[in-house]
């Protein structure tokens, strides 16, 4: 999110989180639609906040947690677990693994058993951040993951049923993760397909 009107708009739709990209190179990062911790405090937005992270250091995480009161930090680079567990001494830590084909999702997560709060399972790309393109969800399913997780990668208003279907087997989905599908440009949401979208697939556990 880079836009304060749309912030709101997702406190109004009961949106659970909000995530805010501290990735300088990324098109959504959330300075470029002029947000910042000051303007959130005066207006009272109280969403709760993910900030994004990539292979940052991880005193301007800490710093960034404390300035924009983030509730949660997600971590989508190749940070270690040792990092991850610095991380998380402060504030609960998601840990974003990218699943390619025929991913070996156990082997990929087992070293952050202990050091991440929740994972997220995105879809392998060339560049790091989103592709906009699903990876098979059977995967974690396979993998019986023991630990709450967001799904992610290229999850679209048509695929409500289908992730319905998928949640009803999966006791550790904890939340879905939605993006570049629910987009008017980066950064700037199409907030009548979110809508549309929560309600959907509101209780679909």
């Amino acid at each position: 999110m880079t836009m304060l009107a749309q912030l709101k708009e997702l406190e109004e739709c009961g949106i659970d989180f909000a995530g805010l990209i501290f990735y300088e190179r990324s098109p959504r990062f959330v300075l470029k639609g002029g947000l910042t911790p000051e303007i959130m405090r005066k207006e009272g937005i109280r969403i709760n906040r993910v900030g994004v992270f990539v292979n940052e250091a991880i005193e301007n995480v800490l710093t960034a947690v404390e300035d924009w009161k983030l509730d949660l930090v997600q971590l989508h680079g190749d940070e270690s677990p040792r990092y991850c567990e610095q991380v998380s001494n402060h504030v609960n830590t998601i840990k974003a693994f990218r699943i390619g084909k025929d991913e070996n999702i156990p082997y990929k997560i087992r070293p952050y058993q202990e050091a991440a709060d929740l994972y997220l399972f995105d879809t392998l790309g060339q560049q790091l951040g989103g592709t906009g393109e699903k990876f098979d969800w059977k995967l974690i399913s396979k993998a019986a993951v023991s630990k709450p997780y967001f799904l992610s990668g290229g999850i679209s208003l048509e695929d409500a049923d289908e992730i319905k279907a998928f949640a009803s087997g999966e006791n550790k989905l904890f939340s879905l993760d939605i993006n570049s599908k629910f987009e008017v440009s980066p950064g700037k949401k199409d907030m009548d397909k979110i809508r549309k979208f929560a309600k959907q697939v509101k209780n679909y556990q």
